[in-house]
């Protein structure tokens, strides 16, 4: 067989073969880690995470019990990279001008439970909390969703607002080994690998959510093979697809005369 001819391959092959080729082909993100996560509050607010003040975003410095945050009074269109703060894990400011939201303890406690978590995302994007308010679970039924596939935990009832210890305890355990949860009548959880993860799908689980509402409102939503959807999940999550969606949405975030001041110049 002619060493270029692909039309004898079997899928398993195919795949192996095109993720080695993305691999080759494109290299890790040129951002800081700061600039990441300045870059993914722009991102998340230009597509349908804004909720005024509400929402958090943090990341690992790399120094054990500290990560960045975002500081309280601003919003997501706000965030750069020079007006991030660092904090420990009791929420005491290291480095930065003002205080990091109250409500990012339970980050906190996400951390302490899951050592492969590197960034975590809290929005009330308004079609999850939508279906939140419904308590009603998130379902992946179609293929660009699959990224959450058997991914996404669920908390039915309500704790209140996240500030206590008590919520931390409750949302670390709830997600358990996920890497999204669904809290309803509040709004979604994006544990991920790294801030490039923790973009991509937090937008993908607004957008499902999204569809969601639109297919029930029309009639029964039609559940998907499992094994084609465990599939799907680990063809689209990978860590340089992360990474080539991510510098997508940064590109198209920074096109946005708005975001001019995200970087430092």
């Amino acid at each position: 067989m002619n060493a270029n001819d692909t039309f004898q391959l079997d899928k398993a092959t195919l795949v192996d073969q095109s993720t080695a080729q993305m691999d080759r082909q494109f290299a890790e993100s040129g951002y800081t880690l700061r600039q990441k996560l300045a870059l993914t509050c722009r991102i998340l607010f230009e597509n349908g995470h804004d909720s005024g003040l509400a929402g958090q975003i943090t990341a690992r410095t790399g120094t054990p019990g500290e990560f960045y945050t975002q500081r309280l009074g601003l919003g997501f269109d706000e965030i750069s990279e020079d007006n991030l703060l660092r904090v420990d894990e009791d929420l005491n400011v290291l480095e930065g001008g003002g205080m990091a939201n109250p409500a990012n303890r339970f980050h906190s406690w996400v951390y302490r439970a899951r050592p492969d978590v590197n960034c975590i995302i809290h929005t009330h994007a308004v079609h999850t909390a939508a279906l939140g308010m419904l308590e009603t679970p998130l379902v992946i039924s179609h293929m660009d969703n699959c990224v959450l596939y058997d991914d996404v935990a669920f908390v039915a009832q309500w704790p209140g607002v996240p500030v206590g210890n008590e919520e931390g305890v409750l949302i670390s355990g709830a997600l358990g080994n996920k890497r999204a949860l669904m809290l309803s009548h509040h709004g979604l959880l994006i544990a991920g690998q790294s801030v490039e993860e923790a973009c991509v799908l937090a937008i993908a689980f607004e957008r499902a959510a999204r569809m969601q509402l639109l297919a029930m409102a029309a009639g029964d939503i039609k559940p998907i093979d499992p094994a084609l959807g465990k599939e799907a999940h680990d063809w689209i999550l990978r860590p340089t697809r992360n990474t080539v969606g991510f510098e997508y949405y940064a590109r198209r975030a920074l096109k946005n005369p708005r975001n001019a001041d995200c970087l430092s110049r």
